[in-house]
This record gives C-alpha cells, structure tokens and sequence, in this order.
C-alpha cells in the first residue's frame, strides 16, 4: 500500500537535498530556493511539474513503477533509497542482479557534467539505453523509446532493418557478430532464465543470420575503437568511443569524440547547432 506522507516526505527531502551542480544545472545568481525547484526535477525525472508537485503534496494517484524508477533516477538515489522509493510509493523494489537498470549516482554525476557537444549514452550490458546527451540522440535517434525486447541494440540489429541504416555495408558483417559474441557472454553469466535468454530464444526463431552466427559460438569479440557512421543529415563521421564501465551495475557509459580538426569533427559540431528531427536508430 502506497504511504502517500511517507512518499511526500522523502521527495521533498531529496530534492531539498540536491544542489544544481549536482545534476549538471547552472546555479545562475538570483537563486535562492533551497536545493532543486520542483520543474527542475520533473524535467529530471521526464515528468510534468504538476504531477511531481502533487507527489509532494501527498495526493494524486499511485505512480506507477516505471514512474517510480524515473524519479529515482532523476533524483540520483542510491540503490538503498530506490528501493525505500519503491516500498513508499507501493511497489516491491526491482531486482538486484545483473538484469537491473539501475544507475549509480556517481555515474550520473559523469553523465550529467558532460558537455552540450557530447554525444554519449548509458547503456545496460544488453544494449539497452537508459541515458542519451541532446547531441547523442541527434546522432543516432532516441533510442529510449523502445519498448520490450526492441529496447536492446542487439535484437533491433537483427529484426529491424532501420538498425542498420546509419553503418557502412562493410560493417555489417562485424557488427553481427559482434552483438551474438556480446549477448553469448550475458546469457553465460547471468544463466537460462536471464532476460539474456530469452532474447536468444526469440532472436533464434526469428533470425535467419543470428540462427547462423550463433551456431559459430563465437565469444569475446570486442567493439572497434572507432565506430563509422552514415548520418542522413551531416553524411559520414568517424568516431572513437571511449567506455567507462560501472562494475558493481553492469551499466557502460558511451562517449562519442572525433578528432580535433576533422572533417568528423567539424560535422558534430554542426550536429550539434542543427540537431535533427529524422528519427534515427543505430551506435
């Protein structure tokens, strides 16, 4: 049962508690609200300001559980106080394992000091992104649209062809067998009855390519440094992909930077002024 002045009581506390620079917000000089302004952590939290405004003033309806994780993460809760979150709105807190989509504090607080001409993105182990920068979504579209299986990078690769649209012919090859090698290792670590097997098992029925590479038992293949692109707006870039790992999550930070100078460079930056509204789909 949802603790309605429990629930309001500790979200008002938390985001009393956090500062602009704690989320990657300007300060500005007239601000003298105590800790975050409630639009400030709705935007956070992909939400309406009237609706978190009535979180915190114990009415309105119970949130849901998805509600719930966007708020924990907007907040940048610890994984003990979402899962106090989770017990005050109602809801049995989500799993531990390797299966969670929880992001560690530490690596939002990374995530939010990037800058505007980023582009970078919070991926879980299976490919599924959680985060983008402004500039990340110009470059590939916004991938935390997708919903069911079609939330991993591996399964769209092999089921929808927009996956491949934004990589060179050449790449293909690789790339497919880059994503069974990945999603092989998952299924060996977290077992048969992990979210990782049972995007094998559909993935096998209904891939062709997949059914085949997956027979090579292929492992341990890693990404390239350098990632090619074919953008329908800005046309092709080169660029390296720096990733940062947060062990105790399983969750992998993704930073996209071109050289200094080159042409790849000088087409982010465009990117970066132009954005897009073509929805896009790939990394």
């Amino acid at each position: 049962m949802i603790d309605r002045a429990g629930l309001a009581e500790f979200l008002l506390g938390r985001r009393q508690a956090l500062q602009p620079e704690d989320v990657g917000l300007p300060r500005g000089k007239r601000r003298r609200t105590r800790g975050l302004r409630r639009e400030e952590v709705a935007a956070l939290c992909h939400m309406s300001p009237d609706y978190f405004a009535r979180l915190e003033r114990a009415s309105g309806p119970q949130p849901s559980e998805q509600m719930i994780a966007s708020i924990a993460q907007g907040l940048h809760l610890s994984r003990d106080e979402r899962d106090h979150l989770f017990r005050l709105a109602g809801h049995q807190p989500p799993s531990r394992d390797g299966d969670s989509e929880f992001i560690s504090p530490g690596m939002m607080r990374i995530f939010d000091r990037l800058t505007d001409d980023t582009p970078a993105e919070i991926v879980t182990e299976l490919g599924e992104t959680l985060r983008q920068t402004p500039l990340g979504v110009a470059l590939v579209g916004d991938l935390t649209r997708y919903t069911g299986p079609s939330r991993s990078i591996g399964y769209r690769w092999f089921t929808d062809p927009a996956a491949r649209a934004l990589h060179p012919a050449e790449d293909h090859e690789f790339l497919s067998r880059l994503y069974v090698s990945g999603l092989r290792g998952v299924l060996a670590l977290r077992g048969p009855t992990s979210k990782a097997a049972h995007l094998a098992e559909l993935l096998t029925t209904e891939s062709e390519q997949f059914r085949t590479l997956w027979k090579d038992h292929e492992v341990g293949i890693k990404p390239r440094a350098v990632k090619r692109y074919l953008h329908p707006t800005v046309g092709p870039l080169e660029l390296n992909c720096q990733i940062l790992l947060d062990p105790d999550q399983s969750n992998l930070l993704l930073v996209y930077t071109a050289v200094p100078g080159s042409e790849s460079y000088e087409k982010l930056q465009l990117l970066s002024v132009i954005g897009t509204t073509t929805p896009l789909e790939a990394r």
